[in-house]
C-alpha cells in the first residue's frame, strides 16, 4: 500500500476529497497511490493539504531497493509450470505408430501437446526432433535412391531409417523415466 493511501485513509479522506483539497486531479492521486513517486509541486501540495512533512509521502528507500530486487528484468522468461513426465513420455511414444512415415510422426505428439496444453521445453524439444527427422530422413532416402544401388539396398535404407527413428523415440522415453530429460535432443528448438 502506498504512503499516500495510508495517510489519506488515516485522515478519513476519499480520493476525490483529497484531490479537491490539494488542487490536484483525482487521476494524479490514483497514480501516486498506485506507486508513482510524487515530486515537486505535487509533493508540496499533498504535504500541505494533509498537514504532514513531505518526507512522509516518499516511499522509504529500503522499500524501493527491495522492490527493485524482486522485479525481474525485462525479457526474463516466465517460470514454467511443473512438468507432467508421464504425459511427456506419452507424447514422445505417440510418434512410434507413424515412425515409418516421417511426415506423419510429428502429428500425434503435436496434437497431444495442443489438446493437453503441455507446452514445456522438453515437449517442444521432442516435437522439434521429430520435425528435424521428418526433414532429414526423406533427404537421406532420396540420396540413397538416386545412386540406384538396387531395390534391396533402398529397402534396407528405408528400414534402417525407420529403426533409427524408433530407437531415438524409445531411448528418449527411457531417459525421461530415469533422468527426466532427453537423451537425443537438438541444440535449438523448431517450435
Amino acid at each position: 500500500m502506498s504512503e499516500l493511501k495510508k495517510i489519506r485513509e488515516l485522515k478519513n479522506l476519499t480520493q476525490e476529497e483529497l484531490a479537491e483539497k490539494s488542487g490536484l486531479s483525482v487521476r494524479t492521486i490514483q497514480r501516486i497511490e498506485a506507486g508513482v513517486q510524487p515530486k515537486g509541486y505535487t509533493l508540496k501540495s499533498l504535504a500541505l493539504s494533509l498537514d504532514i512533512p513531505e518526507t512522509d509521502l516518499r516511499i522509504p528507500e529500503i522499500q524501493i531497493r527491495k522492490e527493485a530486487e524482486v522485479e525481474e528484468p525485462p525479457g526474463t522468461p516466465e517460470k514454467e509450470k511443473p512438468v507432467n513426465f508421464t504425459l511427456v513420455k506419452l507424447i514422445n511414444l505417440s510418434s512410434i505408430p507413424f515412425a515409418w512415415f516421417p511426415v506423419a510422426n510429428v502429428l500425434p505428439p503435436l496434437l497431444i501437446m495442443l489438446f493437453t496444453k503441455e507446452k514445456s521445453r522438453i515437449v517442444k524439444q521432442i516435437i522439434s526432433l521429430q520435425i528435424f527427422l521428418a526433414i532429414i530422413f526423406p533427404v537421406i532416402f532420396m540420396i540413397a535412391a538416386l545412386f540406384k544401388p538396387g531395390h534391396s539396398v533402398v529397402l534396407a535404407v528405408m528400414v534402417l531409417l525407420v529403426l533409427m527413428n524408433m530407437y531415438i523415440i524409445l531411448r528418449n522415453a527411457y531417459e525421461i523415466d530415469r533422468k527426466k530429460k532427453l537423451f537425443y535432443r537438438l541444440n535449438f528448438s523448431i517450435l
